[in-house]
């Protein structure tokens, strides 16, 4: 087992730190390694707990006393002296006590009588949107139907059946908090009967089984700004899980997969598509029209044009969201050859191979370029 780093370490304190700066140094590597911030981080998550048990350890005037004179082993409750173990309680249990100003509670202090209030904010959400290129290309605005968690009728929220009330826990004594004995020291860990809230439900609402929140639909408008591409996401704050115990609520990320177009293929602001020119008008030259966004556009081909050309129509691609200018349609030349020939046809592309065939070099350059390379490598 690795040997466990000194807690004074960790946050980066002297031992004599007052409690002002062991709660400023958590609060920074809390911010900084927080699973919610580092989701595919996983030595970010260890660190994280690593900062929260010697936070949970030194932020306790019993605890610390304990650590200070007899190290790990006195606060180990394996060892049989420990003042209580850190991670008793989850994330959002540390997270709430460092921040809970932020969200509204006091951390320590609420509820029944001293104990935790258990007061979190709502998970955030994310929602998956599909939208053709052409709603990305220029913006819209569209409607999503996502599930909630919303307050139960019957009970009003409170998780008691209608009649009845939740009750002062017992276990207690509606502080959310008891304590234990070991040795000399006592340890104090959120109640596991009413899990800190200071109350517990004799009679559960039947509706939602005394959870006091019931799951729902609702329907959110969504706008679509222009330019949007695969891959970004739409904040919608407010709109993800609700908070607990009266804590705010998350937020809801829309996240944006664009459809699969017929014709345009996007890569950030150009669009590219393939263009099919026929036999003749390739070697001739001529006009052919080109599908836009904005409409159809004509594009003349030259005399000559090979198969893999491309052709560059300036502006005529998206303007991205965070784009200050317009992007390019690229057009790639694919030299159809002609099927379903009439006699006529073929007696005319016959006449044409055997006039072609005294000059190669002159009319099929990189037909003869290749089979020289060709000679060259079966010779060498």
């Amino acid at each position: 087992m690795a040997k466990k780093r000194d807690f004074y370490e960790i946050l980066g304190l002297n031992r004599d730190a007052a409690d002002e700066d062991i709660k400023k140094a958590y609060r920074k590597l809390a911010m900084k390694f927080h699973p919610d911030r580092n989701p595919d981080n996983p030595k970010a998550e260890e660190q994280f707990k690593e900062a929260k048990e010697a936070y949970e350890i030194l932020s306790d005037s019993q605890k610390r006393a304990a650590y200070d004179q007899y190290g790990h082993a006195g606060v180990d409750p394996q060892s049989g002296m420990g003042a209580g173990g850190a991670g008793m309680g989850g994330f959002a249990d540390a997270f709430s006590d460092i921040f809970g100003d932020i969200f509204g509670a006091g951390g320590r202090g609420g509820g029944g009588g001293g104990g935790r209030s258990n007061v979190y904010r709502g998970a955030d959400l994310r929602y998956n949107l599909e939208v053709t290129l052409e709603d990305a290309a220029r913006g819209t605005e569209t409607r999503i139907r996502i599930p909630t968690m919303a307050e139960c009728e019957p009970c009003n929220g409170t998780g008691a059946k209608k009649g009845s009330e939740p009750k002062t826990c017992p276990t207690c004594g509606g502080h959310g908090q008891v304590r234990m004995q070991q040795g000399f020291f006592s340890i104090q860990q959120t109640c596991p009967k009413c899990h800190g809230t200071g109350r517990y439900i004799p009679d559960p609402c039947g509706n939602c089984h005394g959870s006091g929140r019931v799951k729902q639909h609702k329907t959110l408008s969504v706008k679509i700004p222009s330019g949007i591409d695969e891959g970004d996401r739409i904040r919608l704050s407010g709109e993800g899980e609700p908070g607990v115990n009266g804590g705010p609520p998350g937020d809801l990320y829309v996240q944006i997969h664009l459809k699969a177009h017929a014709v345009f293929q996007r890569d950030h602001d150009d669009l590219h598509c393939e263009m099919p020119v026929s036999f003749s008008t390739a070697a001739l030259g001529g006009e052919i029209e080109i599908p836009t966004l904005d409409g159809v556009a004509r594009l003349k081909v030259p005399a000559e044009t090979q198969t893999g050309k491309v052709f560059r129509l300036r502006g005529k691609g998206i303007k991205g969201v965070r784009s200050i200018s317009q992007g390019d349609l690229l057009c790639h030349v694919v030299i159809e050859t002609p099927v379903n020939l009439t006699d006529r046809q073929r007696e005319l592309l016959e006449e044409f191979e055997k006039i072609s065939q005294g000059n190669t070099e002159r009319h099929n350059p990189k037909a003869q370029g290749w089979m020289d390379r060709v000679k060259e490598f079966f010779s060498s």
